[in-house]
């Protein structure tokens, strides 16, 4: 499901001049070495868009930037101290910000385990990662989006969600909790947002086959789950989409994916 909370309206015309909305779009993606990250990594390069990511290890940091030509910045959002050497190594990398996409994650414990048996430290990681990671970011970032869009450009923030933020699990209590304040918060956002016109994304991709859903279900058929790649073709389209239009009042958009 794709849970648009924008400040574009859904019928103003496109803009036609602009054959490749993604063509130069400066994008920074969090937890960009594997499973969607690195999905978006690829294709929005792939796409002629400008990237930086971010994600913990150097080697892989190192691997997926000579791969992707991308720049990579070994950082931990979850670490309040490494968010603002981020920032400014995204804005350096890129000039400036268009699109910021919230996409690490952190499950808590593992294996998952029942809220009573989850120790307080595992729930605070996955509210460190998954809540107030893509809230330190997008503030240190808000100016850099804010001048985007002074400048006619849609600025976009993308927060990756999941159906657990709404249905209750039985032990993903951890995960789902912090997914839930996520999408709030991105609601609020949105609407504190509406006047420098920058929009706010959840998006919820779906169960992918990814490292992070492997940890969380070891008995789960690939075969069974969403390709990270198609995931990432779908927040594409959405970011896409937004930058088809001029930005204006607030509009909330729901699209099935």
């Amino acid at each position: 499901m794709f849970d648009f909370m924008t400040n574009t309206p859904n019928n103003t015309p496109s803009n036609t001049g602009q054959l490749n909305p993604l063509d130069g779009l400066r994008v920074a993606i969090t937890g960009g070495t594997s499973g969607l990250g690195l999905a978006l990594v690829r294709q929005l390069s792939d796409h002629g868009a400008s990237v930086a990511f971010v994600a913990r290890t150097q080697r892989d940091v190192d691997q997926v930037s000579s791969e992707t030509g991308a720049a990579g910045i070994v950082g931990d959002v979850g670490d309040k101290a490494d968010i603002h050497p981020i920032a400014l190594q995204i804005n350096g990398n890129l000039g400036g910000l268009d699109v910021l996409i919230n996409n690490a994650s952190s499950l808590g414990p593992v294996p998952l385990s029942l809220l009573a048996d989850t120790d307080c430290e595992d729930l605070e990681t996955a509210l460190q990662v998954n809540v107030l990671g893509a809230f330190r970011l997008t503030k240190a970032l808000f100016g850099a989006l804010a001048s985007s869009a002074r400048q006619g450009t849609t600025a976009i923030v993308v927060n990756i969600t999941s159906d657990a933020a709404v249905n209750a699990y039985p032990e993903w209590g951890a995960y789902g909790a912090s997914k839930a304040a996520l999408q709030h918060m991105t609601h609020i956002w949105a609407e504190e947002a509406r006047d420098v016109s920058i929009s706010f994304v959840a998006i919820d991709p779906g169960d992918m086959d990814t490292p992070l859903h492997a940890l969380a279900d070891p008995t789960a058929d690939p075969a069974s789950l969403k390709a990270p790649s198609d995931a990432a073709a779908e927040v594409i389209e959405a970011i896409a989409a937004e930058r088809s239009v001029e930005p204006a009042a607030t509009a909330s958009i729901g699209v099935a994916s």
